[in-house]
């Protein structure tokens, strides 16, 4: 779906409903104790509305933030565990690891197979030419 039809189902769906979500909070935010749970939420809600309904006026922008969510998961999973590395340097090791994974992912590797040519290779390759192991580099090498 182009920018502009995925806007117009959002203007057509969405946008009714947004405003009577907006005109309960507006006509029912005074009756609420506004340091109560739900006054803080209204409040929250009411001053952050144009943001929230950001995604009506612009077709390209996502309705949430689960892609990021999903992408930031395992950093932040792995965050308690990385207080339990055994020492500063071991914590280092694992973040460098976890960027060469990375790395593999985001230039569509798989991990598995640029490991398994790496450790086969390292112990004879020149240690000035170290950075054509890294996997940016390793991809355009065997292609």
């Amino acid at each position: 779906m182009n920018i502009e039809s995925r806007k117009n189902l959002r203007q057509s769906e969405s946008k009714s409903i947004l405003d009577e979500i907006r005109d309960y909070l507006e006509k029912n935010v005074n009756s609420i104790l506004p340091t109560s749970a739900i006054g803080k939420a209204f409040a929250y809600t009411l001053k952050r509305w144009d943001k929230l309904t950001k995604y009506v006026e612009l077709g390209q922008v996502e309705i949430d933030n689960n892609l990021v969510e999903n992408v930031i998961r395992p950093i932040a999973l792995g965050r308690k565990n990385y207080l339990f590395a055994g020492s500063h340097e071991s914590a280092q090791r694992a973040a460098m690891i976890y960027s060469l994974l990375g790395t593999c992912k985001i230039n569509n590797i798989n991990p598995m197979e640029w490991l398994l040519d790496i450790f086969l290779r390292i112990n004879d390759h020149p240690i000035n030419q170290i950075d054509d192991l890294l996997p940016h580099n390793w991809i355009k090498a065997i292609s």
